[in-house]
């Protein structure tokens, strides 16, 4: 995918879905130079920690 980024220009993503642990369904865009397994699995787990972290503060 390709979005304008805030600094001018285009920027291009992948646009990722996961489930957590919580059960929270997450959306998390990642840069395209970092969708690897070694870069974007670290993005991921942050996402869905925090994600969860939310939710925990909620209930």
């Amino acid at each position: 995918m390709a979005r304008i980024a805030d600094m001018g220009g285009v920027e291009h993503y992948y646009r990722h879905s996961i489930k957590t642990k919580g059960g929270v369904v997450l959306t998390v865009d990642i840069d395209k130079k970092d969708f690897t397994p070694e870069k974007s699995a670290p993005i991921l787990l942050k996402a869905a920690q925090n994600a969860d972290k939310i939710l925990a503060l909620e209930g």
